[in-house]
């Protein structure tokens, strides 16, 4: 079986493929050849999604829902195939990998061995098979106490690497993207490994959160194969540090972020993270866009598994079947007041610290809260706190269960959002579909999400007084029945779904790839 040189690493192509279950490895007879590449037009591109999370598998935000999402969404224009590790969650799952090759190393970033998946709907993932650096317990990012790996820089260096050969045709593969779609942090230095070997595949960087900048010390470029000449202000360094983060936003071809509200706030000192006068330049040449996150057709009442009772517009019963059962999970007593839901990250960002200062007011109301997450060790512990205050009235659930969360949205008459800044947010948009009322700061995507009013209750000032305010308002509302169930069905009728999303990703796509378009079209067509 013949074997080929890969920039010095040896790898046999045509190999036997394999399978992974659990700590074996056993052989299977499917080939090892790569599928034919499905073309649409002259505007369909072969685009690699490179992102460290996806829900089929892990899931940690909304990065997963979006990786999971978006790139099915594409499927019917572009040939879009996802790069992701393969996490442990990936080599005990079900799903037959196929090894396809090997991965150099460079610099101390190690060799890997290049895995496929080919889930049931067609949608082709790539997997960073390297046990050392990515079978571990905790999630992508984290150990099980919630400490970040010492090694992350080293872990997402190799997929960020991996992507600049699968677009440079480095990784012996019949499929070369034309296109890298990158996302947050993580995937930052697939652009300036690109820059760096001067490959001409451009690349979309997209922001999730600009909070999360991945940096590192100085002494580390080497180790990571970045150029001692590219550590200055105008590429990788940050305040002394080597940004993961800045190397994207440098060297992508087009910075795109998750909504038009998030896109004009991170130009300004205020949300901008110290990157702000970086991306205003962007901005100012038209490099920068804000298309809006969705959600898939799973987020249905009326076809919902993972719900008490399914239930449509309109049925309330089926509706309050579902807060019967979240009062039952979460230990609440019978009650005819509203439920309260909160289904977040239990960190700083999202202003757990507002409701947990709101917290007495609802219940002295007739209200109930019920809480669901992982996140920073004081916020958990002020939430077990306050529900031991508040028995019967307050329920809290350290973790996250898809099932239990989704009966939330379902259950709940409002959702609780007080988020300090929001790139897109998508628990507005599961709430709203779901009937549940969301109460948010008025930033970033919940901005553009939320009609105040109509859909949902906006406050304007990150303090408790405006907060308290909004939620007195939702209450009022609660009581005012008429004026309720129309918000209700004014929210489950709105529609953010990813096909709006389409459009705007393929005319940026075509912007970039062949320069058709300025790339102002695509954010016009966001907006």
């Amino acid at each position: 079986m013949g074997s080929v040189a890969l920039h010095g690493v040896s790898s046999t192509q045509g190999m036997t493929p394999v399978r992974y279950v659990s700590d074996k490895v056993v052989p299977h007879l499917r080939p090892a050849g790569n599928d034919p590449v499905a073309r649409d037009g002259d505007d369909s591109f072969r685009i690699l999604f490179v992102t460290p999370e996806i829900a089929d598998f892990v899931k940690v935000g909304g990065l997963g829902d979006v990786s999971s999402a978006l790139p099915r969404a594409l499927a019917s224009r572009h040939d879009v195939r996802i790069l992701i590790p393969a996490y442990r969650e990936m080599i005990a799952s079900d799903h037959e990998i196929e090894i396809l090759g090997k991965l150099p190393g460079h610099a101390e970033i190690p060799a890997c061995e290049l895995g496929k998946i080919t889930c049931s709907d067609g949608l082709v993932i790539y997997l960073l098979v390297c046990p050392e650096l990515f079978e571990r317990e905790g999630n992508p990012y984290c150990d099980e106490t919630g400490i970040g790996w010492e090694d992350n820089d080293i872990r997402f260096a190799r997929l960020s690497l991996a992507a600049a050969q699968l677009a440079s045709g480095r990784a012996g593969l019949d499929w070369q993207p034309e296109l890298l779609h990158l996302n947050d942090w993580t995937c930052g230095l697939a652009a300036g490994y690109l820059h760096w070997w001067g490959v001409e595949v451009p690349s979309i960087f997209t922001i999730h959160n600009l909070a999360y900048q991945g940096l590192y010390d100085m002494s580390r470029c080497q180790a990571l194969g970045v150029p001692a000449s590219a550590f200055n202000m105008h590429e990788v360094e940050y305040f002394g540090q080597l940004s993961f983060m800045k190397a994207g936003l440098v060297y992508g071809s087009h910075i795109t972020t998750v909504s038009a509200t998030y896109a004009r706030e991170i130009t300004t000192p205020q949300f901008g993270c110290g990157l702000n006068g970086l991306l205003e330049q962007r901005a100012a040449k038209g490099e920068l866009s804000g298309i809006p996150n969705g959600i898939d057709d799973s987020w249905d009442p009326r076809t919902d598994t993972h719900l008490a009772q399914a239930f449509a517009m309109n049925d309330w019963r089926g509706k309050r079947a579902n807060a019967e059962h979240v009062r039952r999970l979460f230990g609440l007593g019978v009650s005819s007041g509203p439920l309260f839901a909160v289904v977040s990250r239990l960190v700083h960002q999202k202003g757990l610290d507002l409701t947990i200062g709101a917290a007495e007011s609802i219940v002295r109301a007739g209200g109930q809260i019920v809480f669901i997450g992982r996140g920073e060790m004081p916020v958990e512990k002020a939430l077990r706190n306050l529900a031991a205050r508040f028995p019967g009235a307050i329920g809290v659930n350290i973790g996250f269960d898809e099932g239990e969360a989704r009966c939330m949205y379902a259950g709940s008459d409002f959702l609780l959002m007080p988020s300090r800044f929001e790139p897109c947010g998508l628990s507005q948009m599961y709430a709203q579909r779901f009937g549940s009322l969301p109460i948010a700061h008025r930033t970033g995507g919940l901005a553009d999400t939320i009609e105040d009013g109509v859909t949902g209750f906006l406050f304007d000032e990150m303090t408790l007084d405006s907060y308290i305010h909004a939620i007195q308002r939702a209450i009022t509302v609660f009581r005012a029945t008429d004026l309720f169930y129309a918000m209700r069905r004014a929210a489950m009728a709105g529609r953010y779904h990813w096909r709006q999303s389409i459009e705007p990703y393929s005319q940026l796509y075509r912007t970039v790839v062949r320069g058709r378009e300025t790339p102002h079209a695509a954010l016009a067509a966001a907006r």
